[in-house]
């Protein structure tokens, strides 16, 4: 009986072997989210070890196989370039690869308020406002800028239209108050933005939440047989596991 004990007291406490994808609708639409705990193993990907760049999650499988490794979901992490280098902050393994952009400027990205979603070195996570990032200077193992911001201490970001006929299919990431969970979301409908945040501002109760993109949206999620297909993307955001045995 101890050890019964002892072994469900570990597993409680143990952090998730893979991420809670769950579908969800909400005000009509469809939406597909991935839970993932502070402590996971949590990363952005940009490029091998050799300066190739990903851009398809088969291509982070193939790297991770050969480290007795695998994802158990992944998603495009934030805007790039044509040559897919990323458009703002990009911080991999506690290395700085690109510059935070605080200017507002053209775009999705340009529409400030933007931000920063942070895997911090506690293993918690952050979605922070890009200019009060840039004067916090927060240490980041893993970090990827994008915009708009969706939520932002509980409200909408500022520029939403309700009614908006910008639709499309978005994807982005919203924290809890206590920076433990991270939620992943990417629409299966097209939805403008207004849509998009209110799901995570009153369905998924996140105070905090960050665009990553819309139109190349995508999601890898084995455990529910989902592989998103399209053009090479920039930066990916996963969560590693250990490869089945």
């Amino acid at each position: 009986m101890r050890k019964l004990l002892a072994l469900l007291s570990f597993l409680a406490s143990a952090p998730a072997l893979h991420a809670q994808c769950r579908d969800l609708t909400f005000d009509g639409a469809s939406f597909t989210a991935c839970d993932v705990r502070a402590g996971d193993d949590l990363r952005v990907f940009l490029a091998d070890a050799g300066g190739r760049h990903y851009g398809s999650f088969a291509a982070v499988e193939g790297d991770l196989a050969a480290q007795g490794q695998r994802l158990a979901f992944a998603m495009n992490a934030g805007m790039y370039h044509p040559d897919r280098l990323p458009v703002g902050l990009y911080v991999e393994n506690g290395v700085e690869a690109a510059p935070i952009v605080t200017a507002d400027g053209p775009g999705n990205f340009g529409l400030l308020p933007n931000g920063v979603f942070c895997v911090a070195q506690d293993g918690g996570f952050r979605v922070t406002e890009s200019r009060r990032f840039g004067r916090q200077r927060p240490d980041c193992r893993h970090a990827t800028q994008s915009g708009p911001m969706l939520v932002i201490g509980g409200d909408l970001h500022p520029r939403f239209l309700p009614r908006s006929d910008s639709l499309y299919l978005r994807n982005g990431v919203g924290v809890s108050a206590d920076g433990q969970r991270a939620t992943f979301v990417i629409s299966n409908d097209a939805v403008n933005f207004h849509h998009f945040a209110r799901l995570f501002q009153d369905e998924l109760g996140l105070p905090d939440a960050l665009y990553f993109d819309g139109k190349i949206s995508r999601l890898y999620a084995p455990a529910i047989r989902r592989n998103d297909l399209g053009f090479a993307m920039g930066p990916i955001i996963g969560l590693v596991v250990p490869a089945a045995p």
